[in-house]
């Protein structure tokens, strides 16, 4: 199937993924007085002198808007936020089939930092979390850290760390498979935006032995003072030698590659010269850096990638669903490290009797990995103290 012509016809059929559809019915005079007018002042009477009951009187409980400016749409890059609608709308039907989260497009015409920011602080009333979403590096760091300090609701960047998470989930189980611990081994992230960033500081926070970081200009270092201030804060923390060179060089003897960066770009003899029985997750869509087939020819032992047309598709949408459920439920202030490291581990305990090479993580369709994620979200937000229940 050519899924690109296929879903242009089914996007013209569908005008439309999602929809609004009324909880109530209000076909007679009684039922209207009670949904609207004279009734419903009562519980806006309520929620003025107790804010909170919003959470309890209007579907806010369960409400988050899915932002983006359009700068960095899967691969498309800065393709502006009318275009970006039709992913927020699928981002949206998914939050809402496999989180029963409703999730409502909110696609802004700003690239500027200040007014995305005052934008979704003015906006906020109106939801349980947010949920941001394909927002180019370096403004996305900001903006999330912004709100994560302004709002008290989750504020959640997917494009970082929901790939953060399922990439651990995939690294965990991978790591079963081959034998080795993670403070033992050496990853390879190339791609240092958004989400090699994050992923970069959610395994140094799972301890892992060691990191290098590479970007278009090769391996990410201590000192080089042409780095953004976001790769320079990032090679601080990693590269503990001090290595340089180009990506080629960064993977002479790692254990692990990830990468989120660009088509093509990892050849054969690249994984040839890994550690023995090498982990390769190559999850660049549409086209990834090397082919599932090349790396596993060049001597890899597990390979992941970005599309659901191969096996071990490393995918956040096993993550935002679940964890916003959890959040929610929870009635969160935040969604912090052990909330996500709980996610991470939820993710791999769905893969127990048939974990094997070509099976690392559970389908993204499969409703009990979203349920457990969501189950171990809501128990880290009550343990860590984030949970207003």
């Amino acid at each position: 199937m050519n899924y690109r012509e296929e879903s242009l016809k089914l996007h013209k059929v569908w005008g439309g993924k999602i929809e609004v559809v009324p909880r109530v019915e209000v076909d007679t005079r009684e039922k209207l007085s009670l949904a609207y007018t004279p009734g419903v002042a009562e519980p806006c009477l309520a929620i003025h002198d107790d804010i909170e009951k919003s959470f309890e009187l209007t579907r806010r409980w369960n409400t988050v808007p899915v932002i983006t400016d359009g700068t960095a749409v899967l691969g498309l890059g800065d393709i502006g936020p009318e275009a970006g609608m039709p992913v927020m709308e699928g981002k949206c039907a998914l939050f809402k089939a496999f989180g029963g989260v409703d999730a409502i497009p909110l696609c802004i015409r700003s690239k500027d930092t200040e007014e995305i920011i005052r934008t979704v602080e003015l906006l906020a009333g109106s939801f349980g979390g947010i949920n941001l979403e394909d927002i180019a590096a370096p403004r996305c760091f900001e903006i999330e850290r912004r709100l994560k300090e302004d709002l008290d609701i989750p504020v959640f960047h997917d494009d970082q760390h929901g790939t953060a998470v399922v990439t651990a989930a995939a690294l965990i189980n991978a790591l079963k498979l081959v034998g080795k611990k993670i403070e033992e081994i050496r990853v390879v992230i190339n791609g240092a935006g958004a989400a090699g960033i994050a992923i970069a500081k959610f395994l140094l926070k799972m301890k892992a032995g060691d990191i290098v970081l590479c970007d278009r200009a090769g391996i990410l270092c201590e000192g080089d003072g042409k780095l953004t201030d976001a790769k320079a804060e990032i090679a601080r923390l990693t590269n503990r030698g001090h290595m340089t060179g180009l990506l080629a060089d960064a993977m002479k003897g790692a254990d692990v590659f990830i990468g989120v960066s660009g088509p093509n770009c990892v050849t054969k003899e690249m994984v040839a010269s890994m550690a023995k029985r090498a982990i390769v997750f190559a999850c660049a869509n549409p086209t990834p850096e090397i082919s599932r087939e090349d790396a596993l020819e060049a001597g890899a032992e597990i390979v992941g990638t970005g599309s659901s047309e191969k096996p071990n598709q490393i995918n956040n949408v096993l993550v935002f669903p679940g964890l916003f459920r959890g959040a929610l439920d929870a009635r969160a202030t935040d969604i912090n490290f052990e909330m996500m490291l709980a996610a991470s581990g939820a993710i791999a305990s769905c893969v127990k009797d048939d974990l094997s090479p070509d099976r690392i993580l559970p389908y993204a369709y499969e409703l009990s990995a979203h349920q457990a994620v969501a189950a171990a979200v809501k128990e880290a937000a009550k343990r860590t103290g984030v949970s207003k229940l």
